[in-house]
């Protein structure tokens, strides 16, 4: 029997409350899968552990209970096979564009020679656009153009999951639209299996083939599952013509308003199911 690229089973995340013997609840009960080569994204209100839950995929953080299967294996502890990306660039100051991206290069293959590396590191800056900035260091590089490397460096390292914590949250509009545009092109190209937490209703439908809804915290739980019914190649000036796009977008942005905090005053122990409901919106 074959398993999904990903699994996810019954992921908590709690703390010690003020009392002795009460535990704060972030998130319970998390049940989810993600196929190979799926882009997923991920949305609900700050404090739901959407942010926790990335941490424990990447092997950052660790679940107060459940499992994470990859390939079938339990997830422990960070890995080359999982690469992040963070909002806040997490790149080397005193390294060049190229040095930052052949710096992870380095370290997924070690025997590779210097000429395969900077080769490699290119032909990634070039897919986000930066190969005429390849010597500058990210103090001579624009916010957008300091993501695009981080973007550059996660993707060349191939790893098997790639997870982004809210990657463009930091950008202006008009940049975040470019590298948006940049990261669909490379993910057509590389077909990687993608993790995305955001905020923004129009970029998850812009990017993924399916948005995972979380209801808002304490006792957060992963709500619905809602299939992107617009055929790919997307452009952002293109998909809002689609016949199934604002019935995607006004799902979501009810569940957002009006629904997300239903639920949560019950613990989930006393709940029936902690499955998330799978939405098809499609005409």
């Amino acid at each position: 029997m074959s398993h999904p690229f990903l699994e996810i089973e019954n992921l908590k995340k709690s703390y010690p409350g003020k009392e002795k013997g009460q535990e704060f609840v972030v998130f319970e009960g998390a049940n989810f899968t993600i196929d190979k080569g799926e882009f997923v994204c991920v949305i609900g209100h700050s404090g739901c552990g959407k942010s926790t839950i990335l941490n424990i995929l990447a092997g950052l953080d660790e679940a107060s209970d459940g499992f994470v299967f990859m390939h079938g294996k339990d997830i422990s502890g960070p890995s080359l096979e999982r690469g992040v990306v963070f909002q806040n660039y997490s790149l080397l100051p005193w390294r060049t564009a190229l040095q930052n991206v052949a710096f992870g290069v380095k370290a997924r293959w070690p025997k590779w020679s210097k000429e395969q590396v900077t080769d490699h590191s290119l032909k990634y800056l070039e897919l986000v656009g930066l190969k005429d900035a390849e010597h500058r260091k990210p103090s001579q590089l624009s916010g957008g153009m300091r993501q695009r490397v981080s973007i550059a460096r996660a993707f060349a390292t191939q790893p098997q999951l790639l997870l982004m914590d809210e990657p463009f949250g930091a950008l202006d509009a008009l940049t975040r639209g470019v590298i948006q545009e940049e990261l669909i092109k490379i993910w057509g190209e590389t077909k990687q299996t993608v993790f995305m937490i955001t905020h923004d209703v129009d970029e998850a439908i812009l990017l993924s083939d399916r948005i995972l809804l979380m209801t808002n915290g304490p006792h957060a739980r992963v709500a619905e599952s809602v299939k992107v019914s617009i055929d790919r190649p997307r452009k952002r000036s293109d998909i809002v013509h689609h016949p199934d796009y604002y019935k995607i977008r006004n799902h979501l942005v009810d569940f957002l308003v009006n629904r997300s905090n239903e639920e949560n005053t019950v613990p989930l122990h006393s709940q029936e199911s902690a499955t998330p409901v799978e939405v098809d919106l499609a005409s």
